[in-house]
């Protein structure tokens, strides 16, 4: 009974912070898996799209910078599903292992014709780490999407960092927006984990200062540098000024346009936390909340 106990303190630990106010499982004109990646079958991102119409679904791969990485297409027809595993050298092609980024999907009239469609896709995705027997769902961030290719001089399949303008799934930056991203942690090489996940279209790349709340409400003001300009995977165990007490809690980002390099907004941005806690075999995703 004290060990059942325990575990359900862990769990409840593990959940809290469910609710939120992001956009998923809807259809639209495409969507964002905002963190892909791959080590081979064993250790991969895996991918579901239905599709409500015929159409060609484009999509592109960006690194962490948001530099296209490859794309493609692939063809589907009304109530189909498609199931695509990034591991597949058939999908991603090679030398793409390790190489963590974000995926872009949109749909087209078909695989010859990308001109913009009425059909619309909704689409799902989970990370698989046999060695573990972990499965992480990885949220999937709700269009329609807003694509610049007259400005940027790009079609869907030259896609660059500023072709993407907007996700409407995604929170929408447009003066101060607060953010509040999950932690459990224990202090310990190869113990209870997180990784917190920021992914935005505008540059993310500079040191922020944010408040760092345990269970008790204690506050710590710290930093953190989000390294990358449009996606970052980092873990809150390392950053500097961390209280060894603040094991269980949140961080909360006050975050404005220039957060993202931008004067004025709306800036489209997505955060969840994938906590990991070996002891109970569990891993688990939490999205961020905001307001």
């Amino acid at each position: 009974m004290k060990k059942f106990a325990m575990a359900a303190v862990a769990a409840a630990a593990m959940t809290v912070g469910v609710a939120n106010a992001y956009t998923v499982g809807g259809f639209s004109n495409g969507v964002v898996i905002p963190n892909v990646i791959h080590n081979g079958t064993a250790d991969t991102t895996a991918i579901g799209v239905i599709a409500n119409g015929a159409a060609g679904v484009y999509w592109t791969f960006f690194d962490q910078n948001s530099q296209h990485i490859t794309d493609g297409c692939f063809p589907v027809t009304d109530k189909m599903f498609k199931g695509l595993v990034w591991a597949d050298p058939a999908f991603s092609g090679t030398n793409t292992a390790g190489v963590r980024g974000y995926m872009v999907l949109t749909t087209g009239v078909s695989c010859s014709n990308p001109a913009p469609t009425t059909s619309t896709i909704a689409a799902n995705a989970f990370h698989v780490t046999a060695a573990s027997s972990d499965v992480a769902y990885v949220p999937v961030i709700d269009g329609p999407l807003t694509l610049d290719y007259a400005g940027t001089g790009t079609t869907v399949t030259t896609m660059n960092e500023n072709t993407l303008t907007g996700v409407a799934g995604a929170a929408q930056v447009s003066t101060s927006t607060t953010f509040n991203m999950r932690y459990f942690i224990d202090g310990a090489t190869g113990g209870t984990d997180t990784r917190i996940v920021v992914w935005s279209v505008g540059d993310q790349k500079r040191t922020h200062t944010v408040d760092m709340y345990d269970n008790a409400q204690n506050r710590k003001s710290v930093n953190f540098t989000l390294a990358n300009t449009e996606l970052d995977w980092f873990d809150p165990e390392t950053i500097v000024g961390r209280p060894a007490a603040f094991l269980d809690g949140f961080i909360e980002w006050n975050a404005t346009p220039a957060s993202f390099g931008r004067t004025t907004g709306p800036v489209s941005v997505f955060t969840y936390s994938v906590i990991s806690a070996p002891a109970f075999g569990a891993v688990q995703t939490i999205l961020g909340a905001h307001r």
